[in-house]
Parts: C-alpha cells; sequence; structure tokens
C-alpha cells in the first residue's frame, strides 16, 4: 500500500511532464535524499520568490510555471518535489493574524484581507521525526531589503510577510532541522493533514464573492508590485 505522504495528489502533481522534467534537470533524484531536501528547499526559499498567486489551492505545475510563490502555493510545490523523490511530508494548517502582512499589503489590498488568513507549513519525517518547515516563504533578497528597511529592528518583527522573534537573523537556513519565517503570527492551529487536497477542502480564505472578485483585479497585482519594489530596494 503507497504511503498517505508520499503519495500523488490533483495538487500535487508530480508526474506531471513539468515537473518531473525540472527534478530531471535538477538532478534530485540522483542524490542523497537529505541533500536532495536541502537543495530543493533553497530552490523553493529562493529561486520561487515571494509572491502572491491567483488562489491558494493551486497545482504544483502551476504554481512552478508562475515562478513565484506565497505560505500556502510554496508549500505545494515543495510537498510535490519532496514526494516526487520519495520524501515523507505532510502539511500543518493555520491561520495568521492580518498585521503580518501589513505592508506587503497595503490600501484596499488590505482593507480587504480577513482579519485571519489561511497559513500552512510543511512538516518533513527526516532522521526518525517529524520537522516544521516554514523558513522557505520569504526569499533571501527580499529578507534582506526589509532589513536595510528597518535597522532598527533588532529583535522581533511583525509585518510585510515576516513574523519572527530574530528579525535579523530568523532561522530560515536550512540544517535538517526546523525552520520558521511567520510562526509567530498564528492564531488558529488547524493540525496536520495528508495532502493540502485535504487541508484546502475544508479551510479556505474567509472573503465574500465580491471581495473576492475585487482581490483578484486589483488587489493581488497590487500586493505582487509592492513586494517586487520592496525587493528592487524602491
Amino acid at each position: 500500500m503507497a504511503n498517505a505522504h508520499t503519495v500523488e495528489t490533483k495538487l500535487l502533481n508530480y508526474s506531471h511532464p513539468a515537473v518531473q522534467s525540472f527534478i530531471a534537470k535538477r538532478g534530485w533524484k540522483t542524490m542523497p535524499q537529505d541533500k536532495a531536501t536541502e537543495q530543493i528547499y533553497y530552490y523553493v526559499r529562493d529561486e520561487l520568490p515571494f509572491g502572491y498567486n491567483s488562489a491558494d489551492a493551486l497545482q504544483a505545475s502551476a504554481i512552478l510555471a508562475d515562478g513565484y510563490g506565497q505560505c500556502n502555493t510554496k508549500g505545494i510545490v515543495f510537498m510535490a518535489l519532496l514526494r516526487a523523490i520519495g520524501v515523507r511530508c505532510r502539511l500543518h494548517g493555520f491561520t495568521i493574524a492580518k498585521p503580518l502582512q501589513k505592508g506587503a499589503l497595503s490600501g484596499l489590498a488590505y482593507l480587504l484581507s480577513p482579519s485571519e488568513i489561511i497559513h500552512s507549513w510543511v512538516e518533513v519525517y527526516m532522521g526518525g521525526r517529524w520537522i516544521n518547515v516554514e523558513g522557505f516563504i520569504i526569499d533571501r533578497p527580499y529578507l534582506k531589503q526589509l532589513q536595510q528597511k528597518f535597522p532598527q529592528s533588532q529583535g522581533a518583527f511583525c509585518g510585510y510577510g515576516v513574523a519572527t522573534l530574530n528579525f535579523l537573523d530568523p532561522p530560515i537556513d536550512w540544517s535538517g532541522d526546523s525552520t520558521y519565517i511567520q510562526k509567530e503570527g498564528i492564531v488558529q492551529d488547524f493540525g496536520t493533514f495528508d495532502s493540502p487536497d485535504d487541508f484546502f477542502a475544508h479551510h479556505h480564505q474567509q472573503l465574500s464573492p465580491l471581495k473576492r472578485l475585487a482581490f483578484q483585479i486589483y488587489a493581488r497585482p497590487s500586493m505582487n508590485r509592492n513586494v517586487r519594489r520592496i525587493r528592487d530596494g524602491a
């Protein structure tokens, strides 16, 4: 029987030709799993930069084609790539407080957002235990610009997609242990799910149809422009 933490799902569509071709290009199936896991982590963190996709519940192949992501979509890609090389993983679902996104979201985009935003991290089974992986959400260039923008922030920081107790050196580098970048903004804990499909079947962003339409037409493009400006140091 297939392990529930390695099977392919609709969202984790790792047999898609584009996903398989990308994995082959990177050589992840031919290297030790711990090394491949580390490389996949840094790919998702830095080569798939922080940005807002059209939805949370997108297939991994579509997110790869977008070329950017946020907590939920980056998590889907991370899980799909890990399962494709046989690494066990699952999703842990939460909500985070709206102020965590302030700065990355501004104006109407911030007003349209619910007070609690659906969030997730990935749990990876390594060395006989589950580790929490959240530190891939914010790419290093974006974080570096935030640190330069707020040099007075020496300890805790909340905003611009970050919620950490150590803004100068948050635990986002891979060491085979848990990584975090938004953990301090968590409000509700929904527990673990075998797949993102299971999670999003029960939990979704609390937006009315009108607000959802306004988010797609106006807010999301504005948010992505804002994130790019920050990353570019503007």
